[in-house]
C-alpha cells in the first residue's frame, strides 16, 4: 500500500444499474464485450455494449453482488439509455434491470498512482490497478467530490471518460485501447458487435487511436484537431495542459497539431498497464 495519503470522493458523474433475475448472469455474458462470469463482489469487470455494427454505446464496470444480482457502474448520462437499451434484448429472459437512485460510486486513489489495497466492498479498478478503488454504496462516506487530481491520473494514464473521449455511435473499442484497458474478451464467445471487434483486432494496424496530449493554450473537448491545416481527429477529456484525444493516426506525422483557434498541441504515447 502506498505511503502517499488516499484520496476519497462521491463521483456525482456515475450511476448505479442493478441486473437481477435467474437469468441474469446468461444475459449479461451475451450482449457485453468482456467476460462477465469473472465478476464477483471483489472483482470488477470493466466491459461496453455495442450496436450492431460494433460502435461504442455505453461502458461500464459490473460487479456480481450475489449469485443472480448484478451492479453495474457507469455514467450517470448513459444510465437509463443503458437501461432501455439492455431491455430491448431482454425478451423471455428472466431478468430485471433497473437504475438503482440510492446507491452512489465512490472512488479511492493516491495522487501518485500507487496501487491501494482493497477493503470489504471496494474493488481495484480493472481498467487499471493504478487508477485505485471503487466502491458501489447506499452510504457514502462524508467526502469531498472535488476529482481534479482524480482525472489528472486518469490523464496520466490514458484512460478515456465516457460521453467525452468515448461518444456513443461514434467510436469503436480498440481505438479507443479496450484492449489494454481489460475492457474485451476475445474468447468469451458472441456478443453484440463481436464480429466487427474481432475484425478489427486482426487488422495488423488501425488508422484511428487514443493518445495523450501536452496542451500549450486552452482548448476545450470536442475541438478539431489539424495538422497541416487538415482534420486529423478530436480533443477529447482535458484537465489543465494533459488531454486525450481520438487520432488519425497515418496523419499526424511530427505529432504538433493545432486546432482552429491556433492552439498548439503536441501528441505522446499511452502509457502500458502495470
Amino acid at each position: 500500500m502506498s505511503n502517499v495519503s488516499q484520496n476519497t470522493a462521491v463521483d456525482p458523474s456515475r450511476a448505479v444499474i442493478r441486473v437481477h433475475g435467474d437469468d441474469a448472469a446468461d444475459f449479461l455474458q451475451g450482449l457485453l464485450t468482456n467476460d462477465i462470469s469473472k465478476a464477483s463482489a471483489d472483482t470488477g469487470v470493466y466491459a461496453a455494449l455495442l450496436t450492431p455494427q460494433g460502435k461504442y454505446l455505453a461502458d461500464m464496470i459490473v460487479t456480481r453482488a450475489v449469485h443472480d444480482q448484478f451492479l453495474i457502474d457507469v455514467a450517470s448520462a448513459q444510465a437509463d439509455g443503458l437501461v432501455q437499451r439492455l431491455s430491448m434484448y431482454k425478451l423471455r429472459a428472466k431478468v430485471a434491470l433497473e437504475r438503482d437512485p440510492t446507491l452512489s460510486v465512490v472512488v479511492i486513489w493516491t495522487e501518485d498512482g500507487q496501487p491501494i489495497a482493497p477493503s470489504d466492498g471496494q474493488i481495484a479498478d480493472p481498467r487499471d490497478p493504478r487508477l485505485g478503488l471503487r466502491q458501489v454504496t447506499q452510504t457514502p462516506p462524508a467526502a469531498p467530490t472535488d476529482l481534479a487530481s482524480y482525472h489528472a491520473l486518469r490523464l496520466g494514464l490514458a484512460v478515456p471518460l465516457s460521453g467525452v473521449d468515448l461518444r456513443p455511435n461514434d467510436s469503436y473499442l480498440l481505438e479507443n485501447d479496450f484492449e489494454r484497458l481489460n475492457g474485451v474478451d476475445f474468447k468469451k464467445g458472441c456478443y453484440v458487435g463481436q464480429e466487427i471487434v474481432a475484425r478489427m483486432h486482426h487488422k495488423t494496424q488501425l488508422k484511428k487511436g487514443l493518445r495523450q496530449i501536452k496542451l500549450q493554450g486552452v482548448a476545450e473537448p470536442g475541438a478539431e484537431l489539424l495538422k497541416d491545416g487538415k482534420n486529423v481527429g478530436v480533443l477529447g477529456s482535458v484537465e489543465g495542459a494533459d488531454a486525450l484525444a481520438l487520432l488519425r493516426l497515418d496523419r499526424i506525422g511530427d505529432g504538433r497539431l493545432e486546432t482552429h483557434d491556433g492552439v498548439q498541441l503536441i501528441v505522446s504515447q499511452p502509457k502500458e498497464n502495470l
